[in-house]
């Protein structure tokens, strides 16, 4: 059974330090947000159809259309630095006993990267092992709101797993070549999380099923899988990372990400920008005024549509 998303919700009231004030604020102010007097509280701040209220007891209350995405991409990001909204529930194993059940998480990093390889990692987790990354912290990797934050935390899973995960790595080079000859981003995907699945069941023979989050057309993860993997139930659907494996996997994919995103930047003379855009446009522009550019297929998917810009 798939584990629960966040839900679409329009009002959400949450207990905030005095210093978690100041920083939401301050977040606020930054996104054009108006504020106002609050009696009995700090202040009040309005945007378009959305509204923040933060008394002088600590607690915030934050109600309008915008309400989820203030809280999923600002709130809990950028100052509790953790997942709570929708997620009450999923995390305990009275509400979903199978996330406590041994099984193995796939995720990605990188996919959506114009620079730097595209990295899938698979962990396995038991009851234990469960709790255990419950407890310091772990949750999807994008709701980590710094590479220092998630490199402790990455630590912790290392720890944590004892070797019970394995990670897939495929350069720029190798990925543009892979490219060449599929023409699909989401096969190859599924060709990575199929084989780093294949290689943790080395590692955890035990295994009875895993999770991988949903994408293209049909299950393309299962048709990918090989002997071992094709013996174990295989779960794919949206919002996998609500999972508590495939978050540990997605800490673990990002983990190694950033790693090698250093690497090339080094090699490379200049710091390369995660992400796509107009940042990442400019600094192509530059790549390409220190190296020719034959070399950029080395450090970059090039057939992405930013080279249309180049």
């Amino acid at each position: 059974m798939p584990t629960k998303a966040p839900q679409k919700v329009t009002s959400h009231v949450v207990k905030l330090t005095p210093e978690q004030i100041a920083q939401f604020r301050a977040k606020l102010e930054s996104s054009g947000w108006t504020f106002s007097e609050l009696a009995y509280g700090h202040w009040k701040a309005q945007k378009e159809h959305t509204s923040v209220a933060a008394y002088h007891s600590g607690k915030v209350v934050i109600q309008g259309s915008g309400t989820q995405d203030l809280v999923l991409y600002v709130l809990e990001p950028e100052v509790l630095h953790e997942a709570r909204l929708g997620y009450e529930g999923v995390w305990s194993e009275q509400e979903n006993p199978q996330m406590f059940e041994p099984h193995a998480g796939i995720d990605e990093s990188g996919k959506g990267d114009f620079f730097g390889p595209l990295v899938i990692a698979c962990a396995f987790t038991a009851r234990e092992t469960a709790q255990k990354l419950l407890e310091v912290g772990v949750k999807d990797s994008k709701m980590i709101s710094s590479d220092q934050a998630m490199f402790a935390i990455a630590r912790q899973i290392h720890a944590i797993l004892q070797g019970r995960f394995c990670i897939i790595t495929i350069s720029p080079a190798t990925l543009n070549q892979l490219y060449g000859k599929i023409g699909n981003l989401n096969r190859i995907l599924a060709w990575g999380h199929a084989r780093a699945l294949e290689n943790l069941l080395e590692k955890a023979p035990d295994c009875p099923r895993a999770i991988s989050d949903q994408f293209g057309q049909g299950n393309l993860v299962h048709r990918a899988l090989m002997e071992r993997g094709s013996k174990i139930m295989l779960d794919e659907h949206p919002k996998a990372e609500a999972d508590i494996a495939v978050a540990a996997a997605s800490i673990l994919a990002r983990e190694k990400y950033v790693q090698e995103m250093k690497k090339l930047s080094s090699e490379a003379g200049l710091l390369l920008p995660k992400g796509a855009g107009p940042k990442v446009t400019e600094t192509a522009k530059e790549f390409l005024k220190l190296h020719p550019r034959t070399e950029l297929t080395n450090y970059a998917k090039t057939f992405f549509k930013t080279m249309d810009s180049l």
